[in-house]
């Protein structure tokens, strides 16, 4: 499919902590624009499986610092040269941030009541197994990256050109959004 949106992105991140939507917006986006996609958390859950990790209650503390590094080394050389590809990720954005031709989006849910209840239905588990495992993994994420590259705040809406509250917008007008930006 022909980009018909603004050239002056040449790809688009899509960040945000567990359960605000970036998986539906991405596959939204795929499929509205024809671009390929990169999901960082499927080559994460892929890394726990093989691993023995469980990949919904372990977060990157399982993980070793340098696998760590190599996929964010992976992330910073994708974002230098690609285009037309949707890339989904935590520390996408914060990667992006000093990229003027990369839209990056940051997606969060200002009700975590809401993210909680998206697990629980998602994976199938207790509300109070969805509490823990989001709480863990993203502690545990959090932790990992401030010792990698400093005490930062990696979804610092500065750092994004477009912030989507997934509480207020649906999945439709999540996409619509993102395709305005593209548009304008």
């Amino acid at each position: 499919m022909q980009n018909k949106f603004d050239p002056k992105y040449r790809l688009i991140t899509v960040s945000g902590k567990i359960a605000v939507g970036t998986s539906t917006l991405t596959k939204n986006l795929v499929k509205s624009l024809g671009w390929k996609h990169t999901n960082i958390g499927a080559v994460q859950r892929e890394y726990d499986r093989k691993h023995k990790n469980h990949e919904n209650k372990m977060g990157a503390l399982s993980r070793t610092d340098d696998h760590e590094k190599k996929i964010d080394t992976m992330t910073k050389e994708l974002l230098k040269t690609e285009k037309e590809i949707i890339y989904e990720a935590w520390l996408s954005g914060f990667f992006a941030r000093d990229y003027k031709d990369v839209l990056k989006v940051l997606l969060i849910c200002s009700h975590d009541d809401i993210r909680v209840d998206r697990v629980a239905n998602r994976d199938n588990v207790t509300v109070d197994q969805a509490k823990n495992w989001i709480k863990q993994r993203e502690e545990e994420n959090i932790a990992k990256w401030k010792k990698l590259y400093g005490d930062y705040d990696f979804w610092n809406p500065e750092y994004f050109d477009l912030v989507i509250d997934t509480y207020k917008a649906g999945p439709m007008e999540t996409l619509g959004k993102v395709l305005d930006i593209l548009s304008s």
